[in-house]
């Protein structure tokens, strides 16, 4: 009788025994005998939860200046839109937490789990935001239901990260690991897009006051049924997760990365400079160009698209570059580029007033940022063993987003603010330096990672 050719969710009946795949043999031998269409589907499964977690995270934003005046007392437009930011910076704060709790499942319980549960707690979020009654029906209880809701997002972005570069890091294959890893970032980009692009269309197809009463709500339910699409996408993704790796004593828990303290701190310094140069070229330049160089906000959110929409198209051609190179060198080339050409760059985009010029800097600054983008998260999986690869990645990863991410447009507004403005750009050089320092002491992993090397990584730290 032929034997049948099983694959990771499927179940083997042995007696009166039932075995998953995970507990016949090793997920990670037959992830790489998969053909290509199979692993496609899984790439796009773990990516298109990426869109949409991040669509409903930027899509608060987007919509705050409309229903800032619905969820808190009145008053005037600024303290109300400052409460709702306040709100937003606390969704930064969660993604800590978020990390360290899915790290902890998709280590012990599949990657798998952890990513639909995940993509649930966004759904929650988004479905809460849309329905929560005003401040003239509830009073006091509208503020704090709103908070809970971006909470629950907070949690929901950070675990999105870690679980899903974990997941995309394994699921691909030797020789195309960065390619593949690309569009995780490249749908990060997406989901601001996409959120932007929603809101655009709504303010053409309502006029201000519908938008105000009730318009802001119709993309918090687009969120939500989009998360309901993915949870079905996912169901069907392969576990790549080893049953053998999950019982480990330390998989999953904060003890389990004590022996890996190194590869914790490369992981967030790496993180915090990425992450500050990311912020900085993307969500606060469209205030930079208006409030220091003195474009129009039109002319500024026509540059700000057009540019994201070609950095998301640059993902995948830097990840190819990625794969040739390595990612070691990806990361020092970003660290060294951007440390030498942010400051001159941000000096020459505040003197000019030519909206040409301000798209081209501006592309300078993203096309830097691609040496990293498309390889950050194979490489930070690569520092890690499958026990503990989620957490790894996911808990120090939310922590440097939370420290330089969540407060770089604060930080830049604040220096401004008493006149120094000049030395923001010096701060960014400088976590840029500290993430080129922090890349050259890492060996190659091409050798010495746990994906495709030999595992060690520590033991080579440093050595040339």
């Amino acid at each position: 009788m032929p034997r049948r050719c099983v694959t990771s969710g499927d179940t083997l009946i042995k007696g009166d025994q039932s075995l998953t795949l995970s507990e016949l043999s090793n997920p990670a031998e037959q992830v790489r005998s998969l053909p290509v269409a199979r692993r496609i589907r899984a790439i796009v499964g773990a990516c298109s939860g990426n869109l949409v977690e991040w669509y409903d995270f930027f899509i608060y934003a987007y919509t705050a200046i409309y229903f800032a005046s619905q969820f808190f007392p009145k008053g005037d437009q600024t303290s109300q839109l400052m409460a709702t930011a306040g709100i937003f910076a606390v969704g930064f704060l969660m993604r800590p937490l978020g990390g360290w709790i899915f790290g902890a499942i998709a280590d012990t319980h599949g990657r798998k789990r952890a990513m639909i549960l995940s993509v649930f707690l966004m759904c929650a979020g988004s479905l809460g935001i849309a329905v929560i009654p005003t401040y003239e029906s509830i009073g006091g209880w509208a503020p704090v239901l709103l908070l809970i809701a971006r909470l629950a997002q907070g949690l929901s972005v950070g675990a999105e990260y870690g679980a899903g570069a974990t997941y995309i890091s394994e699921v691909s294959s030797k020789g195309n690991r960065a390619f593949y890893g690309s569009f995780q970032y490249a749908t990060i980009i997406g989901g601001q897009l996409l959120a932007l692009l929603t809101i655009t269309v709504l303010q053409h197809l309502f006029n201000k006051d519908a938008m105000h009463e009730w318009g802001w709500r119709i993309p918090f339910f687009i969120g939500a049924i989009s998360s309901v699409v993915v949870v079905y996408l996912r169901r069907s993704m392969i576990e790549t997760l080893d049953a053998k790796e999950a019982k480990r004593k330390e998989a999953g828990s904060i003890r389990g990365l004590l022996p890996h303290k190194w590869a914790v701190f490369v992981t967030l310094f790496i993180t915090m400079g990425c992450s500050l140069f990311f912020y900085t070229f993307t969500t606060y330049m469209q205030k930079f160009l208006v409030v220091s160089s003195g474009i129009d906000s039109k002319t500024v959110s026509l540059i700000m698209t057009s540019a994201l929409v070609i950095f998301m198209l640059l993902q995948p051609v830097f990840g190819l570059l990625g794969d040739r190179i390595g990612t070691r060198a990806m990361m020092m080339l970003f660290g060294a580029l951007a440390a030498v050409v942010v400051v001159p760059l941000m000096m020459a985009l505040k003197q000019t007033t030519s909206p040409w010029i301000a798209f081209g800097l501006v592309m300078v600054g993203m096309v830097i940022a691609a040496f990293y983008t498309p390889v950050t998260g194979i490489l930070k999986a690569d520092l890690y063993p499958p026990s503990v690869r989620a957490l790894g990645v996911g808990f120090p990863n939310a922590i440097g987003n939370a420290l330089c991410g969540g407060t770089a447009e604060y930080a830049a507004l604040w220096l401004r603010s008493i006149n120094v403005e000049s030395a923001f750009f010096y701060y960014v050089a400088l976590m840029a330096a500290l993430t080129f320092l922090a890349a050259w002491l890492m060996p190659d992993l091409r050798k010495h990672g746990y994906l495709d090397g030999d595992g060690q990584v520590e033991q080579n730290a440093g050595l040339r």
